[in-house]
């Protein structure tokens, strides 16, 4: 059992192997908090408990599997005894790829079922220590939901992943304003590129089976979101907006985390959705010749 002061200050983070899981989880401990972190696998269980030392305790389950979410979620309640969860960070996600058109059915819906009905199963496992639960000792927890700016501004070629993040707005909205009976704020962290690991997974996709139509265009849009992606921001960047988040007397709503955020968040949220559409177009180079009539290139 951990001591009072430990107690009021326990988050759990969803999806802490790599990428922006690993820096909300590194910087939080470094401030203090007792950081429990979700892996499917156990040497990554073993490896983070060397990296980030006594305050970090792994949890093992995948945001999939409702059985182990609930056990995870009886380790934290019996660690916790009768004191509400501090905070609760809802970062696991995948990005699926391709032309909507050629995307199976089956690939879509693994997209939504870890980007939205996972991070939903575990709010809701987690929500009685937060403060549902309301004969727990302590001032409610707070919720961050990690979306993206894709969940505000969807590209080509993620179009499944741009729907997840879309979905998790919505959904974290209308958690916001139900959770208002417990005083349980939820907040969303918008990342745009961070610098990790998913990059070199990113280049590795093969596009020797899309259509001929979008193949050059999904190889120059691979080469361009892979490069800046290497030139993002280091995610313990999204650590400390986390922090903030999670400690601030009066949190935004919504935090931004972006490289060159007038170019790449303020203004294609400000000029016309057209105009954006063309933009995307020249550069990827899918702007379509228009046709007369008898069907001759004009």
């Amino acid at each position: 059992m951990i001591d009072s002061e430990e107690k009021l200050k326990t988050v759990v983070v969803t999806g802490v192997s790599s990428g922006i899981g690993w820096g909300v989880a590194k910087v939080l401990v470094s401030e203090g908090f007792r950081v429990f972190g979700s892996v499917r696998k156990s040497a990554d269980a073993v490896r983070l408990q060397q990296q980030l030392g006594e305050r970090f305790d792994p949890l093992l389950f995948d945001v999939t599997d409702p059985r182990g979410v609930s056990e995870s979620a009886s380790i934290v309640r019996e660690r916790l005894g009768d004191s509400t969860l501090f905070g609760l960070v809802n970062n696991i996600g995948i990005a699926v790829g391709g032309p909507l058109l050629q995307m199976s059915c089956e690939d879509f819906r693994r997209q939504l079922e870890v980007n939205l009905l996972g991070n939903l199963c575990v709010t809701q496992a987690f929500a009685p220590m937060l403060g549902t639960d309301q004969k727990r000792n302590g001032r409610p927890g707070r919720i961050v939901n990690i979306s993206s700016i894709g969940g505000r501004i969807a590209l080509p070629f993620l179009g499944p992943y741009a729907a997840s993040k879309h979905a998790l707005e919505g959904l974290s909205d209308s958690l916001r304003r139900e959770l208002t009976a417990y005083g349980i704020e939820v907040i969303v962290v918008r990342p745009g590129g961070i610098a990790s690991a998913m990059w070199d997974k990113a280049e590795a996709m093969d596009v020797s089976q899309i259509s001929e139509i979008y193949r050059e265009p999904v190889r120059r849009f691979k080469r361009r979101i892979v490069s800046a992606g290497r030139k993002g921001l280091p995610p313990e960047r999204v650590g400390r907006v986390v922090l903030k988040a999670l400690t601030a007397p009066r949190p935004k709503l919504r935090y931004a985390v972006v490289v060159n955020p007038i170019r790449n968040w303020i203004l294609p949220r400000l000029l016309p959705a057209r105009v954006v559409d063309r933009i995307l177009s020249a550069q990827l180079g899918m702007n379509r010749r228009r046709r007369n009539q008898r069907g001759d290139s004009l």
